[in-house]
């Protein structure tokens, strides 16, 4: 077997400014479960969100969260951040590796509108390996909604895929659900961290590649271990969900594009108007 020992830290935190509560949280957590190998935090679980709030960004924090992923001899990812960069401002998750090194990041591709307000899309899935461990795709939030981009990180090799979260709001069981519906489709494990407190209203979930739960978080605070077996989310696309359907097989042999031809209804999709904040007009 080759299993993984991931960390995920569902926060009580404030609206913003949670620096020192989520580095004395990490350390302690790895201080009590010493065999953790990757540990993931919920999304802007620093900083809160605010795109246009320059206090929180991305590059005031690369030094310190290398530092403590050396120092704890972990692989972090510690949240996401907002990352500027010419005039662009991006929502972005970086991945540490134990020797402290900045692996790679994930930028959202798929910012939570018409309500998270100047956030650019990025243009790039993001998929790493962990040497004597397997391949993870990381994506953010709401391109869970997306299940286009669960698909592209498959099908780059991910038998893992992380989702850290920031959701506040009543949709949230929703979302359990896509995670198990996610992991099932994907034949993967799908582990989707969020917070609570003032930031998120918890209920993060693990689920394995028959979209069983592994764990489910209540909305309070909760930092929990998941064990990863890569090569059960393997086996799975060998000899098929539930040894039944071998979908990403299938989807290697004839992708959809290949398959049919979708034209769009411009008319249709251009009739259904601006994205606007309804609830803003309801109040």
């Amino acid at each position: 077997m080759t299993i993984l020992k991931v960390g995920a830290l569902q926060l009580a935190l404030n609206k913003s400014n949670n620096l020192d509560y989520v580095i004395n949280s990490i350390e302690k957590f790895c201080a009590e479960n010493e065999a953790l190998e990757l540990v993931v935090l919920s999304e802007l679980a620093i900083g809160g969100s605010g795109a246009k709030n320059t206090e929180y960004t991305l590059d005031k924090y690369i030094n310190t969260f290398a530092s403590l992923a050396k120092k704890l001899n972990i692989w972090l990812i510690p949240g996401t951040f907002y990352e500027h960069e010419g005039d662009s401002i991006f929502n972005t998750a970086p991945v540490f590796n134990s020797k402290g090194d900045l692996v790679t990041k994930a930028r959202k591709l798929y910012p939570w509108l018409p309500y998270e307000l100047n956030v650019d899309s990025g243009n790039n899935i993001c998929v790493f390996d962990m040497p004597g461990k397997g391949t993870i795709g990381l994506h953010i939030c709401y391109d869970l909604w997306f299940p286009e981009t669960s698909r592209a990180l498959a099908l780059a090799g991910a038998e893992l895929i992380i989702n850290p979260t920031l959701t506040p709001t009543k949709d949230r069981e929703i979302e359990t659900l896509m995670v198990r519906t996610t992991a099932a489709q994907q034949q993967a494990y799908y582990i989707d961290v969020n917070s609570c407190g003032d930031q998120g209203c918890g209920l993060s979930i693990a689920a394995d590649p028959d979209g069983n739960v592994l764990h489910k978080s209540s909305d309070q605070e909760d930092l929990f271990t998941i064990d990863v077996d890569f090569d059960i989310s393997h086996n799975s696309r060998i000899k098929g969900f539930m040894g039944l359907g071998q979908n990403l097989k299938s989807y290697r042999d004839r992708s959809f594009n290949e398959l049919v031809i979708t034209p769009k209804n411009q008319d249709y999709l251009d009739n259904l108007g601006d994205l606007k904040d309804f609830n803003k007009e309801n109040q």
